[in-house]
């Protein structure tokens, strides 16, 4: 099999196996419960998490378990030539990655520990230079454990035996007080894992981590791995593109993204450390 030759004169200012680099901004907008302005590469994604005011319609009136919705746009201007608003609806490729942010979020929470709360995390790509979904989904990884952190100071998530029954509401029931680590620790039972996802790539044979526009558009193999960081993965997306690949190349693509998967995973970690 002959694989396809870069189509443009690339200069690479990294090295194969390097993550492009990484910038995140906590509470970037005020008025949402949570919002992240992540950079990667050139690749900006605004997320932001808001509590909704009910749950969906389909749950039943004594629901004890919550739902993670999520939504997905490129703005405007976020491409080289002006991407028109979905006004009439998300189309297809949107449709898509909404809802494989969705899930992924869905795979990474206990909704059962979130107790009886609807969040919604919007991730909109302000500029888009390749992996918005992969950058997407980290993001909004970020706004979500946020998010749930203020909820739990709040006391609008709670452990399941400390949560007022309807009486006690009625009744003006407030919530109890919990210390930093029983916060901590169900924090830690509504998100026991974080959750990243990262784009590896097949160039004439070459593995190459996390996917600029340049890179995705010469690949001949392109893949999108989203995983939890306790090892496990959630989604593994893997496209030939006019091309196929191997067992072996396969494995090399996935140790590639495991790669890039720690460095994520550890900027979470220091991006989320002390904040409130």
């Amino acid at each position: 099999m002959v694989m396809a030759k870069f189509k443009t004169n690339l200069e690479l200012n990294r090295k194969p196996d390097e993550m492009r680099d990484i910038e995140v901004t906590l509470d970037f907008t005020p008025n949402a419960l949570a919002s992240v302005l992540y950079r990667q590469g050139n690749t900006v994604v605004l997320a932001c998490c808001t509590k909704e005011a009910k749950l969906p319609r389909w749950f039943p009136r004594d629901a004890t378990k919550g739902w993670v919705h999520a939504e997905y746009s490129l703005l405007p201007g976020s491409t080289d030539s002006r991407f028109r608003r979905e006004r009439n609806g998300a189309k297809g490729r949107t449709q898509e990655i909404e809802r494989l942010i969705a899930r992924s979020l869905r795979a990474a929470v206990d909704l059962e520990a979130l107790g009886p709360v609807a969040l919604n995390v919007d991730c909109d790509v302000l500029n888009a230079d390749g992996g918005t979904r992969c950058a997407s989904i980290t993001a909004a990884n970020i706004a979500l454990r946020l998010a749930v952190r203020r909820l739990i100071a709040s006391g609008d998530c709670l452990p399941v035996d400390l949560r007022p029954t309807f009486e006690q509401r009625k009744e003006g029931w407030q919530p109890p007080s919990l210390s930093e680590a029983e916060r901590t620790n169900h924090e830690n039972d509504v998100i026991p894992h974080d959750l990243a996802a990262v784009s590896v790539g097949l160039i004439d044979g070459d593995v190459y981590l996390d996917l600029d526009y340049i890179l995705d558009s010469n690949a001949d193999v392109d893949m999108n791995v989203i995983k939890t960081s306790d090892g496990r993965y959630v989604e593994i997306q893997g496209t030939g593109e006019e091309s196929t690949f191997s067992a072996e190349e396969l494995s090399a693509l996935l140790s590639s993204a495991d790669g890039g998967m720690e460095t994520l995973f550890q900027h979470q970690q220091n991006t989320l450390s002390g904040a409130v």
